[in-house]
């Protein structure tokens, strides 16, 4: 005989069902019933010292796995999770957020119950701001249609949802009629989807210097493959933005570098903006990445802009097309293969690598770094030079690179580590914070050790906020120094290492890579005043900005 769904199981059913088999996040009474049910199921908990570093691991747990999810008590718990949750939100992450709220009998004769902000709906209220489907299922004969609807729009735009239980409807069984899982999102409208394809295959018949730029949203819809066909069968080069930095592998002959409005090499941002024909492709136009909204190539009608939200040919807006069908359509455009052109080169190595007994440089690090990449390495990058230092690396897969680069938002790469490495265990993850991005979530390092994972921790202690430095120079931009290698004997695993010279990072690197049993720290001292490539970009175009030049 089969056994009776309540809510609560068939809600964790269907999350299995769709490919989650962790779940991060830290239990609270209104959550307790959920947890027993998690605890039940196939799905494994993981369980972290931060709601918002849950988020950023379930986070990266999504880019990697395609889906992720967390479960977090209610208000406390989910409103620290809420900048982690607009992270996933601005940049196309699909994590379920799983939460209970008050039991609805409660409600009746407890108006003001703890955790509670203003009345019972509010923690829904916000979560509707950064999420594709906010629900409350705290209706039996609804709940089931009310989650599928949900999953289906987290599959349609790869962006979070947010599921809430009132804990005294987590086992109360569903009505036998049963809704099917996640109904299949409606086809493109094939006339609008061939409409669109003949204008492309015109202005692509046309150009004489086309060029695509691609972002993560072809990572999130699983269309590599199909880009690459595009890219190979009609010789086209291609960029991507930091965002999608890793969607086609960077040792590709036709990969030409990161375009980015403030990061992106000259050489690279020339070759790009003198496209006369212009495919950018999943990325969304941004300050910090992206073809600017005001380029000549948009208002001069010189582009094709895809994305899960919309579809643009030229000047004219295609609705009901699909961005994953409308991708694999061009992929299949039988054109004349463009000739081979020159293609910008990466950048340029220093004369002299740097001496054992030098200084530990961004330079010297970063360049090393570069040499150990392979195939079973994964670069997780937080803000600051971490990030932008980590732009020029050259990655040699798919998806060896994950990191905030839209929304740039610090404490993300520790707790990145800890999805990562759940959603795909082969991989070893290379982790690049700043100390202030490590002193907001370093303490997830406990949660590896605890789960057993061996990420390499690099920790580019310049003592302070570079990025702002760059902006704005002030006492406000210093941060207290830690021995941030100490950490392992705090944390009670792991190994730590301080690094003063450039011979002690080889040492170290090598030693941390032959080791994958546990976590490695490495506290490399730098000079405040050590600049990147990628920043000294930034700050020179941030100064023309802010000059109105």
């Amino acid at each position: 005989m089969a056994v009776k769904q309540t809510i609560g199981s068939a809600l964790i059913t269907r999350m299995h069902q769709l490919g989650v088999r962790h779940i991060f996040g830290i239990p609270g009474d209104y959550v307790l019933g959920l947890y027993k049910l998690i605890e039940q199921s196939p799905i494994q908990h993981i369980g972290t010292t931060r709601e918002d570093a849950a988020g950023y691991a379930a986070d990266a747990y999504a880019r990697i796995n395609g889906i992720g999810a967390v479960c977090v008590t209610y208000c406390v718990g989910g409103l620290n999770l809420v900048n982690a949750i607009a992270c996933a939100y601005a940049e196309r992450s699909p994590v379920v957020v799983l939460t209970g709220s008050p039991g609805l009998s409660e409600r009746v004769h407890n108006p003001y119950l703890h955790h509670m902000v203003r009345d019972f709906s509010t923690q829904k209220e916000v979560f509707e701001k950064m999420t594709v489907a906010a629900v409350a299922l705290d209706d039996p004969h609804t709940a089931e249609r009310e989650m599928d609807q949900a999953f289906s729009a987290l599959l349609r735009y790869k962006r979070p949802v947010y599921i809430e239980v009132p804990r005294d409807l987590v086992n109360v069984p569903l009505p036998p009629a049963t809704h099917p899982l996640c109904a299949e999102d409606a086809p493109s409208n094939q006339a609008a989807l061939a409409e669109a394809v003949v204008e492309v295959r015109a202005m692509l018949e046309a150009a004489k210097r086309p060029v695509l730029l691609v972002g993560a949203e072809l990572g999130r819809f699983g269309l590599e493959d199909q880009l690459l066909k595009l890219v190979e069968r009609l010789n086209v080069p291609i960029a991507s933005t930091l965002l999608g930095k890793s969607v086609i592998r960077e040792d590709h002959p036709l990969y030409v570098g990161i375009y980015g409005g403030l990061i992106g090499r000259d050489e690279v941002q020339q070759f790009v903006n003198d496209s006369d024909c212009l495919l950018i492709l999943g990325t969304h136009l941004t300050d910090i990445e992206d073809v600017s909204v005001n380029s000549p190539l948009i208002a001069e009608g010189r582009t094709v802009h895809a994305t899960s939200d919309r579809i643009a040919v030229k000047h004219h807006r295609y609705e009901d097309v699909r961005f994953d069908e409308f991708v694999r359509a061009l992929s299949e455009l039988s054109l004349k293969p463009f000739p081979l052109r020159s293609l910008p080169g990466p950048e340029p190595v220093a004369l002299r690598p740097p001496a054992e007994s030098d200084p530990a440089t961004l330079h010297g690090l970063f360049a090393h770094v570069n040499s150990v990449l392979d195939d079973k390495t994964l670069v997780i990058a937080d803000v600051g030079e971490a990030l932008f230092a980590a732009a020029d690396l050259r990655v040699h897969r798919r998806f060896e690179f994950i990191a905030p680069a839209y929304y740039t938002s610090m404490g993300f790469a520790v707790p990145a580590a800890v999805g990562a490495g759940f959603a795909d265990p082969v991989l070893r993850p290379i982790v690049l914070v700043g100390d202030g991005a490590f002193q907001m979530t370093g303490t997830e390092l406990s949660t590896c050790v605890r789960h057993k994972l061996s990420p390499i921790v690099i920790v580019l202690n310049n003592r302070g906020y570079s990025t702002e430095r760059e902006i704005m120079e002030g006492p406000f931009n210093d941060i207290h120094d830690w021995r941030y290698e100490k950490i392992c004997e705090l944390i009670g695993g792991g190994v730590g290492y301080l690094v003063r010279t450039h011979g002690e990072l080889v040492r170290a690197l090598s030693a941390a890579l032959a080791d994958r049993s546990q976590v490695h720290v490495l506290n490399v001292l730098l000079d405040p005043a050590d600049r990147s490539p990628g920043m000294v970009r930034l700050a020179r175009r941030l100064a023309k900005r802010l000059a109105g030049k």
